[in-house]
């Protein structure tokens, strides 16, 4: 991927670690996968990720990204992400800190549903901000249920029609952000990483010991109460 910095020199080694940054990891064949049931999508969803290091809450924006989100969703209903880890932290070390994203999903190739369709954020209008929620892939298409959590803007991973390159121009699949818990996630991507796990652009990036999410549950959307009117000023008859 191509981000546009002002320190193209230093950019440039860094950007090769970073080309794959929301890949999804090699696996071994797996057995013939499930087709997702229909999950109704709602247009806001809330989901509570309760890891060994603290809870991460997020909210998604089914309005805009349906299928993300009802790929999520059904991992959640199903209680498919219940054990799964986040095993990569991808560090930059250009531009403002901290600079990367952490990875998580199901290791477990037999618990896996079918990919889902891409969905550009040319398309949702959801970018790739910190704290956003996007989608690992392969090819666009090949989406399952490996995601990260951004700790820093990276627009490079945003869709550019105008790219050369017919990956860039798709970019990667953003569908919500962190509510609650970015200093858990801040945690976990500051926790050691192994020198020697990963393959390909990921060796150097998986994490020594990767955290455990318990749960993962749809939770009460995380909507503020109404401020209540005041009460009117009482009245005195002369």
């Amino acid at each position: 991927m191509k981000i546009r910095f002002a320190m193209m020199a230093l950019a440039a080694t860094n950007l090769a670690c970073a080309s794959a940054a929301l890949a999804a990891p090699a696996r071994k064949a797996a057995p013939a996968r499930v087709a997702p049931a229909p999950v109704p999508v709602p247009d806001v969803a809330t989901v509570a990720l309760v890891t060994d290091q603290g809870t991460i809450v997020v909210e998604l924006d089914g309005k805009h990204a349906p299928i993300s989100v009802g790929n999520f969703l059904h991992y959640v209903d199903a209680k498919r992400y219940d054990g799964m880890t986040f095993y990569r932290a991808m560090h930059l070390e250009w531009g403002q800190q901290p600079n990367g994203l952490l990875q998580g999903g199901i290791r477990d190739a037999a618990k896996l549903f079918k990919p889902v369709a891409h969905e550009p954020t040319s398309q949702t209008g959801i970018l790739h901000k910190a704290g956003t929620l996007s989608l690992a892939r392969l090819a666009p298409g090949t989406a399952t249920s490996d995601f990260s959590i951004l700790l820093s803007d990276m627009p490079g991973l945003d869709a550019d029609p105008a790219n050369a390159d017919p990956d860039r121009q798709l970019g990667y699949a953003a569908f919500g952000h962190v509510v609650a818990g970015m200093d858990v996630v801040r945690k976990i991507w500051d926790m050691p990483i192994s020198p020697t796990m990963g393959d390909g652009a990921m060796r150097g990036q998986m994490l020594a010991q990767p955290v455990k999410v318990i749960t993962a549950r749809r939770v009460a959307n995380q909507t503020p109460a109404p401020t209540p009117a005041p009460a009117p000023a009482p009245t005195t008859t002369p």
